[in-house]
């Protein structure tokens, strides 16, 4: 199992047995600590022995609290310092862990092993459960070291993935290997076992607090949450830099603090190719490249990277990525730009890398749900005062602003209608490539609704709720697993610091959404470190603007796949195989800009190919 995972941790190796149960670890040092790193670790006299794929960003409260000191602490690794926690409050050190980590505990007195990850799951855990033995391992294929452990696609679980139902937390894409969901705990046990949620944030809470003190809060829990995700960075370290928010935020944060003691920045945006003729659009940017440089150029120690992608396809590192992740790609295009800065970080030889994926959730949450909160709580004066701010600042057209406020109350069917009258028939086959009878045949839309997915996609009433849904939505533990075996590159958000997050989530909605003005909490915040160009901006960033010239150039590669789908029965039977080959056969000149053309292409042909050749290679079809 250790060998099988070597490349996802090829610094140091090392197990431990007592005959009953095997446990080990396989160390990619990524922090100071880690060369003092001797997993498995053993404690509570001989009771504990701990495996844990960890980094602490709160050590210095953790170490104040466990009575460590700072001599103690200096060759002291993460999971030195888990383990204290474990032997000093049991589970409840899970409360008062701040940073990634998954991790397994064996408890030799009562015979109970322990697995948990952190809230949002950045760190993955996998396990099997099998006929009289237990297994867990970091990934996939670590399990399938083990002979006893069949090796097949969940095809269920491929079927949700191509609709794009969240994750529920248990399955995989692999048939009898489950994972444990961010923010839980499982207890194992000979006859079971047992798991729950262990993160339940609290919702908006009322205070007497002023609109500066929130903006005062935000700064400081973004200042907290970069600064503990510098560690081991060497004074040098990488971002992603769009042309939004949220990266421009944690970028520019970084170059604060690093500032102090001459560190620098290297900046990394995506960019279209050099004479794309593509156009922004009301609502996108088609090239991030100016708006990214505008933050740059206000921090001397920023240095601004712009990577165009080079000739590369959508197709061209599907074994790679199958490999890396062991999961399908959600997004094929986006895969083209995120290879191409990782191999323009590796280039730098930099291993670390800020990011900033969890921000619309956190600094940059709009606080649209304000007004469908209004209308629930019966509230309409001070919804009309909302709305005419917001009319007045025209940060929303009228429709979208009773859209947005009394939407989630409308019977579907009537808020189907309307949706089909401004924007035409959205229906789930338009964006995936799912076969109808299969759709049928798996109830999806009831799995759906239990999952809290609406396939119109229609506004929700509670801004909390909404947000939770959101950030459970995916789990990236295999994606940050796979970017460090595959570029040595550690991803870190600190826009995902649990820190940060529960602080968001405890703010009151009123500053998100305030007079008018969407966004309100990150744009007070961030005044004095982003350059008001990025600011006022309200469109978004077309990342991979250039998609169907590159898709253009695989059609070839499409053809040839689409027709090996045709001869793999799993894909063949959750896909509509005959769509992807019209759509493949009648390639558009022109239009890609429209929605039913980025819908059918982007969407459906990509993500069934992605989710095909995922198919195609677990079950061993190489027609």
């Amino acid at each position: 199992m250790l060998t099988a995972q070597a490349f996802y941790g090829p610094h140091d190796e090392r197990l431990w047995s007592d005959g009953r149960l095997a446990i080990g670890r396989r160390l990619f040092r990524t922090l100071p600590e880690d060369s003092y790193d001797r997993q498995p670790l053993v404690g509570a006299d001989g009771r504990f022995n701990l495996v844990a794929d960890v980094r602490l960003d709160n050590r210095e409260e953790l170490a104040a609290a466990l009575d460590l000191s700072a001599e103690r602490m200096r060759n002291f690794c993460d999971a030195a310092v888990l383990l204290a926690g474990l032997e000093r409050w049991g589970e409840g050190v899970l409360d008062r862990l701040a940073g990634d980590f998954a991790f397994a505990l064996w408890n030799s007195s009562d015979h109970t092993l322990l697995l948990a990850r952190d809230f949002l799951g950045q760190r993955p855990l996998h396990y099997h459960r099998g006929d009289g033995f237990f297994a867990f391992a970091s990934m996939p294929k670590g399990l399938h070291a083990v002979p006893e452990i069949p090796y097949s696609p969940d095809e269920k679980t491929m079927a949700e993935f191509v609709t794009l139902m969240p994750a529920d937390g248990v399955h995989t894409f692999f048939a009898g290997i489950e994972t444990v969901g961010p923010g839980e705990v499982m207890i194992v046990t000979a006859t079971g076992l047992h798991r729950r949620t262990y993160w339940q944030p609290t919702g908006p809470i009322r205070s007497v607090l002023s609109a500066n003190d929130y903006a005062e809060g935000l700064r400081h829990h973004l200042d907290q949450a970069t600064r503990s995700r510098l560690r081991g960075s060497g004074g040098t370290v990488a971002s992603h830099l769009s042309a939004g928010f949220d990266s421009s935020a944690v970028t520019s944060t970084a170059a604060r603090l690093l500032a102090v003691d001459g560190g620098t920045v290297v900046s990394f945006t995506a960019v279209p190719r050099k004479g794309f003729a593509g156009r922004d659009t009301e609502e996108r940017i088609a090239n991030e490249g100016p708006l990214a440089a505008a933050t740059a150029s206000l921090y001397p120690n920023i240095e601004h990277v712009l990577v165009a992608g080079g000739d590369g396809t959508p197709l061209d590192k599907l074994d790679r990525d199958f490999f890396l992740y062991d999961r399908p790609i959600l997004n094929l295009c986006n895969s083209v730009w995120i290879s191409a800065v990782n191999d323009a970080v590796r280039q730098r030889k930099l291993s670390v890398v800020l990011t900033g994926q969890m921000g619309n959730m956190t600094i940059s949450y709009n606080g649209v749900e304000r007004l469908s909160e209004l209308v629930s709580a019966g509230r309409f004066v001070e919804l009309g005062r909302v709305g005419a701010g917001v009319l007045a600042r025209r940060t929303m057209s009228w429709r979208g602003l009773l859209a947005s406020a009394f939407g989630p109350f409308m019977p579907g069917w009537l808020w189907e209608r309307l949706n089909e009258r401004r924007h035409g028939t959205l229906d789930v086959h338009q964006y995936t490539a799912i076969r109808a009878d299969r759709l049928r045949e798996l109830n999806l839309p009831q799995i759906a609704k239990d999952r809290q997915l609406d396939f119109s996609y229609r506004p929700r009433r509670d801004g909390f709720e909404s947000r939770l849904w959101i950030m459970r939505r995916v789990d990236l533990g295999n994606y940050n697993k796979g970017t460090l075996g595959g570029w040595g590159i550690d991803q870190r958000d600190p826009t995902a610091d649990k820190r940060l997050v529960e602080f968001c989530l405890s703010v009151p909605m009123e500053q998100y959404l305030r007079e008018g003005e969407p966004r309100s909490l990150g744009r007070r915040a961030l005044a004095d470190r982003l350059p008001r160009l990025v600011l006022d901006e309200r469109r978004k960033g077309y990342q991979a603007a250039d998609w169907y010239e590159r898709l253009s150039a695989a059609r070839a590669q499409l053809e040839v796949e689409v027709d090996r789908l045709a001869l793999c029965q799993p894909a063949a039977h959750t896909l509509d195989v005959a769509r992807m080959k019209e759509l493949v056969a009648q390639w558009p000149e022109a239009g890609w800009e429209r929605r039913d053309v980025t819908n059918a292409y982007r969407l459906a042909l990509l993500r069934g190919v992605s989710a095909g050749y995922f198919l195609r290679k677990v079950t061993g079809s190489n027609q």
